[in-house]
Parts: C-alpha cells; sequence; structure tokens
C-alpha cells in the first residue's frame, strides 16, 4: 500500500544535534523523546538498582510505530507530551504533516524501528547522526544542563559514560539499518528525497 507520507527515520547519540538537524530539513518533527515509558512503568529495565533510560527497553517502539502509521496514512495524529525532568507524559497534542509528503521522527531510539517502518511501506530513509565525540559531550552537557533535566553531578557522570558508549550506539544504530551521516550528507539526502517524490 502507498502510503500518502513517509517517514524519515533519524538517530545518533545522545546529544548529536538531531533535534536540531531535524528542524533544518524544514519538514514538519516527531520528537521521538516523547515516547519514553513512565517512571513508575514495571518493564523499565534496570541496572544497579537504578532505570537504565539509556536501554531502548525504556522506549514505547510499539506505539511510535502506531503514531508514525497513523501520521503515514492520515497526516494527523495526537502525539505524547513527555516531560523528562517527571519521568512520565503529561499531556497529548495533536500533530499534523501539513500536507508534507515526508515529516522526520527524530530520537536516540530511532533506528530500532527501522526495520518494522520499512516492512510496512512507513520508511523513507533512516541515518545516525555522526559527529565528533568531544563536540557531542559538551552540546549534549550544555543542553542537560540548561533545561535542569537532572541534577548537575547526574549530568555530568552520565554525560562522561555516554562517551564512552558513543561508538557503540553508532554501531548498533548501523545495524539496525540506519546509514551513518555526517549533518550536512543528512541534509542533502533529505532534499534528494523531496525532489524525487511525485507529491514533492
Amino acid at each position: 500500500m502507498e502510503h500518502p507520507h513517509r517517514v524519515v527515520l533519524l538517530a545518533g547519540p545522545s546529544g548529536s544535534g538531531k533535534s536540531y538537524i531535524a528542524q533544518q530539513t524544514g519538514l514538519p518533527v516527531l520528537c521521538l523523546d516523547d515516547f519514553y515509558k513512565d517512571g513508575d512503568d514495571p518493564t523499565l529495565p534496570r541496572r544497579n538498582g537504578q532505570v537504565d533510560w539509556e536501554s531502548p527497553q525504556s522506549w514505547d517502539a510499539s506505539t511510535a510505530v502506531e503514531i508514525i502509521a497513523q501520521l503515514a496514512r492520515e497526516g494527523r495524529a495526537d502525539v505524547p507530551v513527555y516531560a523528562i525532568g517527571a519521568d512520565r507524559r503529561v499531556a497529548t497534542r495533536p500533530f499534523h504533516v501539513d500536507g508534507s509528503p515526508l515529516f522526520v521522527a527524530e530520537g536516540i531510539f530511532a533506528a530500532e524501528i527501522v526495520e518494522e517502518c520499512r516492512r510496512r511501506g512507513l520508511l523513507a530513509g533512516a541515518y545516525a547522526l555522526r559527529r565528533p565525540r568531544g563536540a557531542t559531550f559538551l552540546r549534549r552537557l550544555a543542553r542537560d544542563l540548561s533545561e535542569q533535566r537532572k541534577a548537575p553531578r547526574v549530568l555530568v557522570r552520565r554525560g562522561v559514560a555516554l562517551l564512552r558508549a558513543e561508538p557503540a550506539v553508532l554501531r548498533r544504530q548501523t545495524g539496525l539499518g540506519a546509514e551513518a551521516a555526517r549533518a550536512r550528507e543528512v541534509l542533502r539526502r533529505v532534499a534528494g528525497l523531496l525532489a524525487g517524490h511525485p507529491h514533492g
């Protein structure tokens, strides 16, 4: 079945600039971070007694795919609004693709749904954003501190751990079907997808 709209999935390590690059495409952007599970969900993975928010199991992949499928079919859906500081969904909001043939869904776990989106005919492209690790560390720390996501010492400790894990994160994302690409390459490929779309 040919859908009137299709998704470009944008993955990449935490703090790599996914949200910024997604906005730079000029397409409607769905934030996949809003599909984290609530903090009291019994299915959340744990490590050393703490919720492991870096694990894909902390994220509601099935609901994310269903929302993307609805957007592909109908061009609109009600999507969750997640408060990271509170570790829970606090509202829903209407999301529209505004007649665009493509929309972007970005988030650290975007690669987890590449295969399912491809299988269901929803996928236009999938990319894992690749940037220098030091720049990603500083960008992530500045963002998290400014948004007061957690206590500063927690954010610094988390940032160092993510810095070390970053090569493995990219390997996993590309292994799941996302193409590693720098920011300019992502923008160029999305522009190519738009130019080649019969309704673009």
